[in-house]
């Protein structure tokens, strides 16, 4: 079984390097808009909030690659993807240089 803090942990490096990989390098900002949209892995109701903060892992992992700490994100959440196997979220940033 998987504790807890080794999960967030993944998630927050998964995250990093992610944002790494889609080409973000650090930005110059002082604030920006995050936005989820939430892909869920069955047809099941899930609570907005809880989907949202469900995300703070990776959002300190994504924080941590950008630069910009999370505190200054403002969130937004797209209307809810179709169900997605095994589930998925897309993270896009928005910001003015």
């Amino acid at each position: 079984m998987v504790s807890l803090a080794r999960a967030k942990r993944t998630a927050k490096e998964a995250a990093f390097y992610l944002t790494k990989q889609a080409g973000v390098e650090k930005i110059q900002a002082e604030s920006l808009t995050v936005r989820y949209s939430f892909f869920p892995p069955s047809r099941r109701a899930y609570d907005l909030d809880n989907l949202v903060a469900s995300m703070k892992a990776a959002a300190d992992g994504i924080a941590l690659a950008i630069g910009v700490d999370d505190s200054k994100w403002n969130i937004a959440v797209s209307p809810r993807g179709p169900v997605e196997r095994n589930g998925m979220v897309k993270v896009e940033l928005e910001w003015e240089a």
